[in-house]
């Protein structure tokens, strides 16, 4: 059998494709291939949960177009299929004068990308919206929710299969050949033709692309995010969505509070430097992985321009207690003993030869394939949209 389009990755970008390319081309035969044993295994099942407004993004870009679009869809899709999800509203805090400027920049931002219902708000609106929170001024953004993604990867894949498409599970691609005019997937199970290829591997779409012959020069280097949840008696000093004021310089958005829509309060995560591409322990180390990190030059200017920010984000990893350090900016009544360890997600950051992390999302295109080489966050959101973004590409490019 010859399939029409296969999917590497049952991600939320992977599902969300096929589920896309299954609507766009109802009679095609449609594959994903999985090497775990389930949907959602990685990054999307082990992320926060957060449905992003797209307030943070360079307006125009496919993360702006995307996360806001893909927003819209995924509170549909989780309306229409009973998917667990609340629109609990957030806010980003300044809690110092020297944070207003960027804060100003991100409503600013806000504003170009027309989010719906955002407004600053000062101290005492925004103890009446979070009653513990620190801070002098903030952005609330009303639109911003929660959402459980496994679930909403598990309705795809039923979906998916009832509409007669196939999933594969425990099948790890090993190659990928070229020959008369389609494209041989060899996995640990069986060598599957298909006419069309699309690779959304996540921390291994470096690889799969490398596998097909495409010479990209990103690398995808694994930061994991660790967590902690609060403890029963101390959740309600959260109500929704808890954000600080990111650094610009760094691509992730701080440690923040995040009530979770199946239950409980997380905090976090921090963003240190994983020794293995799905590596969600301390200890977690694979010696390939971590070879081919280090022997990547774009690693070691990466961490030559942010050790001090490296350095800072270890010590965290490794103390309690310098972990409350920073949630207490937030909200200074949490005590160590309201902390408890929770999960870790690890998250794959595209990165150039130069040092440059790659801030937007990223597409590479053959003659028969498409590789989604850079997917961070506020991808989980952007699913569905990206599945449209991924066929409209294919559409254009294979004539389909």
């Amino acid at each position: 059998m010859i399939y029409d389009f296969t999917v590497i990755g049952a991600g939320i970008v992977g599902l969300s494709t096929a589920y896309k390319l299954s609507l766009a081309y109802p009679d095609s035969a449609i594959l994903v291939v999985e090497k775990e044993p389930e949907v959602a295994a990685h990054q999307t099942g082990n992320n926060s949960g957060v449905i992003h407004s797209g307030i943070y993004y360079k307006p125009g870009s496919y993360k702006a177009r995307n996360c806001i679009d893909g927003r819209h869809q995924l509170n549909q899709f989780c309306e229409e299929n009973g998917i667990a999800y609340d629109i609990c509203g957030k806010i980003i805090v300044a809690t110092n004068e020297e944070e207003l400027p960027a804060l100003d920049r991100i409503y600013d931002r806000g504003v170009q990308n027309e989010i719906e219902g955002i407004r600053m708000i000062g101290q005492q609106e925004m103890r009446e919206i979070e009653p513990y929170v620190n801070g002098i001024q903030a952005i609330h953004v009303p639109c911003a929710g929660i959402v459980d993604f496994a679930g909403v990867c598990r309705v795809l894949a039923e979906k998916l299969t009832a509409s007669g498409s196939e999933i594969r599970f425990n099948s790890a691609v090993q190659g990928i050949f070229h020959t008369n005019g389609a494209v041989t997937v060899q996995t640990t199970k069986d060598r599957i033709k298909t006419r069309y290829l699309v690779n959304c591997a996540g921390l291994h779409s470096d690889r799969i692309a490398r596998a097909a012959g495409v010479k990209s020069p990103i690398k995808i280097v694994p930061f994991r995010g660790e967590y902690f949840e609060l403890t029963p008696d101390s959740e309600h000093k959260v109500k929704g969505l808890i954000y600080p004021v990111p650094n610009p310089e760094f691509p992730f958005l701080g440690v923040h509070f995040t009530r979770m829509v199946l239950g409980g309060v997380e905090c976090g995560p921090n963003a240190v430097f994983a020794f293995k591409r799905e590596g969600y322990t301390k200890t977690a180390f694979d010696l390939d992985d971590t070879i081919e990190t280090f022997d990547f030059p774009g690693f070691w200017k990466l961490a030559g321009k942010h050790w001090r920010m490296g350095l800072d984000e270890m010590y965290r990893s490794l103390s309690k207690k310098g972990f409350l350090e920073n949630l207490h900016k937030l909200i200074p009544s949490i005590k160590l003993e309201n902390l408890n360890g929770t999960s870790a997600g690890v998250r794959a950051m595209a990165l150039l030869p130069n040092g440059e992390i790659l801030d937007d999302f990223h597409f590479e295109t053959t003659d028969r394939e498409v590789h989604v080489l850079n997917a961070p966050s506020p991808a989980a959101t952007a699913g569905l949209a990206i599945g449209d973004e991924i066929v409209a590409k294919m559409k254009s490019n294979f004539s389909l």
